[in-house]
């Protein structure tokens, strides 16, 4: 368990001052309706593109033949990852900002929730498309996210409760933990800035019964984390080995499906929030109870496209989605090939909402079951996995492939180096402390057309036979 220590009280109140100025125009802006919310986006984006070729030599180069002042938006050359990754100093627009330092910083995992130089938030994507990804994060745009989240809460179904949680109870998250991803980055910001709430986290890589254990021990009354893991506490919960009374829960990360969702409401007699979020933009959008996901437009476009990035038609799945992110002005996320499937609702939502909804397919991969030497099945969240691959080797392109109940396939671009025998040895120590020291590893190649159209769904679990 990780409980972050006391912040700086008057670095808090000013954000908390932010953040109350954020909520109240956010709130404004949306009981106007679609025409306001369209505006505001509007004017965002005039501001965010014009400091972006201003300060930015790299959306300088990538503008050069288009005519000076305002574009449109679909006149804007499309960027990946990793070109942005491989232009990291000319991409951002405090000059002062270069590769190494920032290296330097998250290489020390004391410094994950703490900021780069006094100012930014630095977080990494897991890489699911291939390449990691490294943002910094200024004051503005993580005030803005702290109002969205603030918001969504207000208008979800679980707003009293969620607020009676933070209040009363105490809050816990069970995530990757051991590198400066979004999730736990994010989190010991917020009990930094608010330490009168009892925040703690857990290591989303440990064992599922030790898991159980310190949840009980902790009691908690409000849990986040993915879909997979609530779900695997549903099933503890159900079992009578989870021991929680809960007023609400979050989930996020991966595609929550609705099964799922009336699964774990059902078991902790709560609602679950489902937020929809990326190292990119942390706060994209989130979900309704009836299902629909409703993006933030007046600080988020998102642009659902086919393979050749052209807009796909109203109802139609996209190939990809291109982000722009208007609030962070210090690495602009401007036409970003953020790699979701999603499939934009054509009728208005029946809450109400005047905010656009879309249908998502996020990240998502298999639960793991695994059968030990004793006959006990042990169940393996994908993310967890994945992790321990990408911490030990920092890889990023492969996939875990379950083809027996005690037998995985490491699958990759490439069989060879130092790296992939650290992956297999992170692997074999992972799967040996969750008592599963019979599973078998073996090795195999994966080949580059699989790869090629997008995010790989890294764990894929053995698919049950039929009778």
């Amino acid at each position: 368990m990780h409980v972050t220590p006391f912040a700086d009280p008057l670095h808090a109140a000013f954000d908390h001052w932010t953040v109350g100025a954020l909520v109240t125009n956010l709130l404004w802006t949306r009981c106007l309706g679609a025409s306001a919310i369209a505006a505001a986006q509007a004017q965002r984006l005039a501001e965010r593109t014009a400091h972006a070729r201003k300060h930015s030599p790299f959306y300088r180069r990538a503008w050069r033949d288009l005519p000076a002042g305002a574009v449109r938006l679909t006149d804007l050359p499309v960027v990946t990852k990793a070109e942005l990754m491989a232009s990291f100093d000319d991409w951002c627009t405090d000059r002062t900002i270069v590769w190494p330092d920032v290296a330097e910083f998250i290489a020390a995992r004391a410094h994950i929730g703490r900021r780069f130089r006094e100012r930014y938030l630095v977080w990494m994507s897991s890489g699911t498309t291939g390449t990691a990804g490294v943002f910094v994060q200024d004051a503005a745009a993580l005030a803005t996210y702290d109002a969205l989240v603030s918001v969504q809460m207000v208008a979800s179904t679980m707003g009293g409760d969620w607020h009676a949680a933070i209040r009363n109870g105490r809050a816990a998250i069970v995530t990757a933990d051991s590198d400066h991803f979004a999730g736990i980055t994010s989190w010991r910001r917020q009990a930094q800035r608010k330490p009168w709430l009892d925040m703690a986290s857990f290591p989303v890589t440990a064992s599922l019964a030790s898991t159980v254990a310190s949840l009980n021990h902790y009691n908690p009354a409000f849990v986040a984390s993915y879909p997979t893991v609530l779900t695997l506490l549903a099933e503890e919960q159900n079992a009578g080995r989870l021991h929680l009374d809960l007023s609400g829960a979050w989930a996020g990360g991966e595609a929550l499906p609705p099964a799922a969702q009336t699964t774990i409401e059902d078991a902790f007699g709560c609602p679950v929030h489902n937020e929809y979020g990326a190292s990119e933009c942390l706060s994209i959008g989130y979900a309704c109870r009836h299902g629909a996901m409703h993006i933030n437009a007046d600080w988020v476009i998102l642009e659902p496209v086919d393979r050749n990035y052209l807009p796909t038609r109203p109802g139609e799945l996209s190939h990809t989605t291109l982000l722009t992110n208007l609030a962070n002005a210090v690495q602009p996320i401007i036409r970003y090939d953020l790699g979701d499937r999603v499939r934009p609702r054509v009728a208005p939502c029946p809450c109400g909402n005047p905010l656009p909804a879309i249908e998502i397919e996020g990240r998502a991969g298999d639960i793991l079951a695994l059968k030990a030497a004793d006959g006990q099945i042990v169940k393996i969240v994908p993310l967890a996995i994945a992790t321990v691959v990408e911490d030990a080797a920092h890889i990023y392109c492969f996939q875990i492939l379950q083809h027996a109940e005690d037998a995985l396939t490491l699958r990759m671009p490439t069989i060879e180096g130092a790296r992939v025998d650290a992956a297999l040895v992170a692997l074999r120590e992972y799967l040996d402390a969750q008592g599963l020291h019979n599973v078998s590893v073996d090795l195999r190649e994966l080949e580059a057309r699989e790869t090629r159209d997008g995010k790989l769904r890294q764990v894929v679990g053995m698919k049950p036979t039929r009778a």
